[in-house]
């Protein structure tokens, strides 16, 4: 159940951002968004972009990925990085949904995670925004944020997801994936966070123990 902290910190979002529901991730249909999301992986979304620009005109279907040989799939996404999982897993996911999806991503999560390089936070992004089920997924951004605001204290992403499923009122669930994304990479970075301009501040364990470090 959300507090009233928490229902602060969910309106100073809304102000910051609109409740646009946006995907940062280039693509025209829902496979294609998952292999994109499995690219993401120890990836920016920006150089996803760039890769997935020509691999999307160079397979222009699944059944073109299922069949795809993986020498050649390791260089055509090699810039993302962990070329050699990410080829096997694409190939061995395209084959699965051809043979037993009939080209069909699915929407159940037990499913979604069922196929080769998926994972909760994978699934989520398919069933929020292919499907508009209300998910929550665990990101850097989103694991990093939700530890400064004390949201939760754990650092396992299944465990954070589920601590977030208990506080953030469902309707919610969507909007704090971009939100938080967004608030990490404008002012809540890893590296150097920008509390000086954060109206978020005062509801940070980060920026209390960044103030301290500059008394010192």
């Amino acid at each position: 159940m959300a507090t009233k902290r928490t229902l602060e910190i969910l309106e100073i979002f809304r102000k910051m951002y609109s409740d646009e529901v946006r995907c940062y991730l280039d693509h025209s249909n829902a496979w294609q968004l998952l292999i994109a999301t499995i690219l993401s992986a120890q990836c920016t979304d920006a150089r996803v972009n760039i890769v997935t620009k020509d691999l999307f005109a160079k397979y222009k279907t699944l059944e073109d990925f299922a069949k795809a040989d993986l020498s050649e799939m390791e260089q055509d996404i090699r810039q993302t990085g962990f070329y050699h999982n990410k080829a096997k897993n694409i190939i061995a996911c395209a084959k699965m949904l051809v043979t037993e999806y009939h080209g069909e991503v699915p929407s159940d999560i037990d499913e979604l995670t069922k196929l080769p390089g998926v994972g909760r936070k994978t699934a989520n992004v398919i069933r929020g925004n292919i499907y508009g089920i209300e998910s929550i997924v665990v990101d850097t951004h989103v694991k990093r944020i939700s530890r400064r605001l004390k949201l939760t204290e754990e650092e396992d992403p299944v465990k954070i997801e589920y601590d977030l499923m208990k506080v953030i009122p469902k309707d919610h669930w969507i909007l704090i994936n971009i939100w938080f994304i967004t608030f990490g990479r404008q002012l809540c970075k890893a590296q150097s966070p920008k509390c000086q301009e954060c109206p978020l501040a005062g509801y940070c364990r980060e920026q209390k123990a960044h103030r301290h470090r500059r008394k010192d």
